[in-house]
């Protein structure tokens, strides 16, 4: 199984930027992409980027392309999401998770708590 920490959610203004992190543990070399989701009240969990873990390879959401980028490091097992440009309709809980195919793996273990990001003025 994998251990998720998100972290650097907050309240940002519209237009500002945030940087979230996503601290992976235990068996992430079973997993070749790792993902950022996102839920807002009421709606169900949404797609929002993912990277490889070997070639940094990407793949993002048409939502947040242009004002969002993923990175990760290696070494730290560490994946980030940097979001510029924020809108009022971004606010939602950001979950991590081993993704594939822009779906969370199901076998990974369980979710991370997540991190809160508002965006309002």
């Amino acid at each position: 199984q994998v251990q998720l920490v998100e972290s650097g959610g907050g309240l940002v203004q519209p237009g500002g930027s945030l940087r979230l992190s996503c601290a992976a543990s235990g068996r992430t070399y079973s997993f070749a992409r790792m993902g950022w989701f996102r839920q807002a009240p009421g709606k169900e969990r949404e797609f929002v980027a993912a990277i490889s873990w070997r070639g940094g390879n990407t793949d993002y959401a048409d939502s947040v392309r242009g004002r969002f980028t993923i990175s990760r490091d290696g070494a730290k097992n560490t994946v980030y999401l940097q979001m510029n440009s924020l809108k009022p309709e971004d606010t939602a809980v950001y979950y991590c998770a081993p993704s594939e195919a822009r779906r969370p793996r199901s076998d990974f273990g369980s979710w991370g708590q997540g991190t809160q990001v508002t965006v309002s003025s």
